[in-house]
């Protein structure tokens, strides 16, 4: 026998986070914290190999993974306030960026970067 199939609307969600892998969890940790001002708010193991990252209402999950190859897709998409600043920040930086900013036809001021893993985060802010 099988569970009814319950709509959507009915089920109340709660927050959902990203998991990046990376494979050198301090530098990744470093990256994130001091680059992009998240905050520390737990992390497992040890050596560690899970952390959860928050900055405002944003929240990110690092895993250890010393085998990790970056995919050539975007792994997260993060919204700003302020694209252009923060776009501006990375690039001076060094961050390397795969896509520029831009004012996108689809209302968004966006670009893509990726972390010191390859893992491609896509930023945008609603114009």
């Amino acid at each position: 026998m099988t569970s009814p199939v319950l709509p959507p609307h009915a089920i109340t969600f709660g927050r959902i986070a990203p998991t990046l892998p990376v494979t050198d969890m301090e530098q990744a940790v470093a990256f994130y914290t001091r680059l992009l001002g998240f905050t520390k708010v737990f992390e497992n193991g040890s050596p560690v190999g899970f952390v959860i990252l928050k900055k405002d209402d944003a929240e990110l999950h690092l895993t250890l993974d010393k085998q990790h190859k970056a995919p050539s897709r975007n792994v997260a998409h993060l919204l700003v306030r302020d694209a252009s600043a923060l776009y501006q920040h990375l690039v001076q930086h060094d961050v390397r960026m795969i896509k520029s900013l831009r004012d996108a036809d689809f209302g968004m001021r966006c670009f893509v970067f990726a972390d010191l893993d390859g893992n491609r985060i896509d930023v945008g802010e609603n114009l």
